[in-house]
C-alpha cells in the first residue's frame, strides 16, 4: 500500500553508488545546475571531501583520491562539466561486472559432485587400463568407496546397482561389475548423514 504524499526509495532513481547515500547525488545533481565551471568545480570539490568523510574506508586505498574522483564522474553519469583533477577516463571500469568464473565441473560432470573430483579422475584412469590384477583392484577400491560415497550423500543409499550402473556409465562402459561374484566391503547402512543428525541428538 502506497500513501500519498510519501517518498518511497522504490519510486526513487537507483544509485549509482549507493554507498555515499542518496544526499550526496542530490549534491551531485545539484553541482551539474549551477552556471559555471568555477562554481561547478567549488561545489564538485566540496562533494569530494563529504564522500570521503561519508566512506572513510575509501582512505585505505593508496590513490584514493583518483576513487574519490572517478566516483564523483559516474554519480553524475559524466555531465558534470569540470576541469576535472584527475584522469577519469576509465572510471567506468568500477562499474564493469567480473567475468563469471568457469564450474570446474566444466566437463559436464558437475552432477559427480556427490563422488568428488578424486573419483571422476579414478573414472577416467579405468577407462584406459589394460585388463588385469592392477585394474582388478582398482575397480575393487573405486565400487567401495563409491559405496561409501552413496552412504553420506545418498540419504543411506547404498544400492550396489546403483554402484554398478555408475561405475559402467561413468567409464564409458569399460568397467563391468558382476555382482553375482563381486563382493563390497561391509559399510555401516548409517551413513555420514545419520551420524551427524545422532551428533545432534546427544
Amino acid at each position: 500500500m502506497e500513501i500519498k504524499g510519501l517518498d518511497y526509495n522504490t519510486q526513487r532513481d537507483k544509485l549509482v553508488m549507493p554507498e555515499y547515500g542518496r544526499e550526496i547525488q542530490k549534491m551531485v545533481e545539484l553541482a551539474i545546475s549551477l552556471p559555471t565551471k568555477e562554481e561547478r568545480m567549488a561545489c564538485a570539490v566540496s562533494i569530494i571531501r563529504q564522500m570521503e568523510n561519508k566512506n572513510p574506508q575509501v582512505r585505505e586505498g593508496a590513490d584514493y583520491q583518483q576513487t574519490l574522483w572517478d566516483h564523483l564522474f559516474l554519480m553524475s553519469h559524466k555531465q558534470l562539466d569540470i576541469d576535472w583533477p584527475f584522469d577519469v577516463s576509465n572510471a567506468e571500469k568500477i562499474l564493469t561486472k567480473p567475468q563469471p568464473m568457469e564450474h570446474p565441473k566444466g566437463n559436464g560432470q558437475s552432477h559427480l559432485r556427490h563422488y568428488g573430483r578424486l573419483m571422476t579422475e579414478v573414472f577416467e584412469k579405468l577407462k584406459t587400463m589394460p585388463e588385469g590384477e592392477e585394474r582388478d583392484e582398482l575397480v575393487r577400491i573405486t565400487a567401495n568407496q563409491m559405496k561409501r560415497d552413496l552412504a553420506t550423500w545418498g540419504h543411506g543409499s547404498m544400492d550396489d546397482e546403483k554402484v554398478a550402473d555408475d561405475l559402467a556409465h561413468y567409464t564409458d562402459g569399460k568397467i563391468q561389475i558382476d555382482l553375482s561374484t563381486f563382493r563390497f566391503e561391509h559399510i555401516p547402512e548409517t551413513g555420514g548423514n545419520d551420524v551427524k543428525r545422532n551428533k545432534r541428538r546427544k
